[in-house]
């Protein structure tokens, strides 16, 4: 139950890509553009949440939620390691998509704990080449939960790229998962990409 709560936060921001982030400084950003952009998020995931609308229904929102405020380029590719860098743009482009929902699906099956709830974005501080936002967690029941997020806007625009929940980076976990995927997948990325359509 532990790392489903961290697994389920990790979609909020998206997870660990600093690798990728490189050194370009966040010049356009700001401390305050970074803590709107994440409590923007969290209030877009809050009022999916409470909206009653159907399972399918709120996948889909939580796709779009990812994919209006994570890096998903980046984070697409950090999942998927080196492969990334060995197919085509188009093999990319429909493995990214497919990731993108396989998200979605994944973890709002798992946002429904998150019922009456709260995360309290409490500020953010240069980071090396990022902003790091630091919020907690209020769960029912449970203690609080400290949660970072990494916010950069190398793509252009400011979008999360990482979570850290007590320490654990959340990207690790997709990797190691999407990794084994492909592994059990002779490497094949279309065969991959086809299972996660409908994975999650």
């Amino acid at each position: 139950m532990r790392n489903d709560r961290r697994a389920t936060l990790a979609l909020m921001a998206g997870a660990g890509m600093a690798a990728l982030i490189g050194a370009r400084p966040a010049r356009a950003m700001t401390a305050d553009g970074a803590s709107t952009l994440i409590q923007a998020a969290v209030t877009d995931v809050y009022a999916v949440i409470n909206s009653g609308v159907s399972p399918a229904q709120m996948y889909s929102q939580f796709e779009a939620i990812f994919a209006r405020y994570a890096d998903v380029d980046i984070i697409a590719r950090s999942v998927l390691g080196p492969k990334a860098r060995q197919i085509s743009g188009a093999e990319f482009a429909a493995y990214k998509q497919a990731f993108q929902g396989f998200i979605g699906r994944k973890y709002g099956k798992r946002f429904r704990e998150f019922v009456g709830g709260k995360i309290e974005v409490q500020g953010a501080k240069p980071l090396k080449s990022f902003y790091s936002v630091t919020s907690v967690a209020y769960l029912n029941g449970r203690a609080p939960m400290e949660v970072e997020w990494h916010v950069s806007d190398k793509s252009g625009k400011p979008a999360f790229f990482n979570l850290i929940i007590e320490g654990v980076n959340m990207l690790a976990t997709e990797r190691a998962e999407i990794a084994a995927m492909l592994a059990a997948r002779k490497g094949d990325i279309a065969v991959l990409t086809a299972d996660l359509r409908g994975a999650g």
